[in-house]
């Protein structure tokens, strides 16, 4: 697997990382602890060395099972977590006060059982708490020896410019693949400028993306792509032109779907570190061999160019969660 740093921190991972959320959070076709314990330690020996958690992933269990999956493994893995979301009348609700970062950290560390968190990004910015308070507190923790790195999570420019300004920024974590592009607008550009590493979530677009979604596709009640309006039978049908595309360049790059899109992400910039998530073995092979496939400058222009005249149907999330996020 071959290696990336994540802006100017220094911090070095593998080109495609891990998604820890799905393996026992938020889709239908959840894990076992004992098998998603076996799956990380598979990615780890595939050379994956990058992993993504947080603590209201599970709740809390997803920590957990991370942390034991790693536990052999602590000096070949970079462990991310979050903090900064809190449950709150069976809601879960922003928080980002000193003394709750402070529980949080403590929680996270217990439950990875490590000493210090490899990186440690807000899950989303809080606006009751100014986010120079945040970075403060981050400061002091990382002065105590239990962070290395902290980053951010779906947050807005001018947000990142403040927290970069009190204590660097290594990476912000947010959204973006074929189907979800307006980090391209401003936020790409500010890493750039600043030196930031960037860490897609939902490389695939949840899934979409990998090209086994049909516009006849179901989902459960438990799954959040049932309440997602991209996956709307209307909007999955509206979809399929972008589909259409990939699956015409795929073949051309004797790839797959999937692989084509991690690969048109890792093109993009050499700091962008996408981390797609999976339940089954054969998809981790798979989204790990998306960092072999390489798209030359006019591949690249060529895909651009298709992927202008295609018009994407639907939002990415219901109009509350939207709310939540600062791009």
């Amino acid at each position: 697997m071959k290696s990336r740093k994540l802006g100017n921190s220094g911090l070095e991972v593998s080109a495609i990382g891990f998604g820890c959320m799905g393996l026992n959070y938020a889709y239908s076709n959840t894990l076992n602890k004992k098998d998603s314990i076996s799956l990380i330690r598979e990615a780890v020996e595939r050379g994956v060395t990058f992993f993504d958690t947080a603590e209201m992933y599970g709740p809390y269990t997803n920590e957990e099972l991370v942390g034991e999956a790693l536990a052999t493994f602590r000096k070949r893995a970079v462990i991310a977590t979050k903090f900064g979301i809190k449950i709150q009348d069976g809601k879960l609700v922003q928080d980002s006060n000193p003394a709750r970062i402070r529980k949080s950290v403590e929680g996270s560390l217990k439950r990875l059982n490590i000493e210090a968190i490899d990186l440690y990004y807000q899950h989303r910015v809080d606006i009751n708490t100014p986010i120079e308070d945040v970075a403060g507190t981050i400061k002091d923790l990382i002065k105590e020896g239990k962070i290395k790195h902290w980053g951010l999570s779906e947050a807005g420019v001018q947000t990142i410019r403040r927290a970069h300004a009190v204590h660097p920024v290594t990476a912000v974590e947010s959204e973006y693949s074929l189907w979800w592009r307006r980090p391209e607008e401003e936020l790409i550009p500010t890493l750039e400028e600043l030196g930031i590493g960037f860490v897609p979530f939902s490389p695939l677009g949840k899934g979409f993306l990998t090209g086994k979604i049909s516009k006849d596709s179901k989902f459960e009640k438990n799954d959040f792509r049932s309440i997602v309006p991209r996956f709307t039978p209307g909007n999955l049908e509206a979809n399929q032109g972008l589909l259409d595309l990939l699956n015409k360049f795929a073949k051309q790059k004797n790839a797959t779907p999937a692989q084509l899109a991690l690969a048109w992400l890792l093109a993009q910039k050499p700091f962008i570190v996408p981390i797609p998530g999976t339940t089954k073995l054969n998809r981790l092979v798979e989204n790990i061999g998306g960092a072999n496939v390489v798209l030359s400058p006019y591949e690249l222009s060529e895909i651009n160019s298709m992927l202008e005249k295609i018009k994407v149907s639907g939002e990415r999330y219901p109009a509350d969660l939207e709310a939540r996020t600062g791009l």
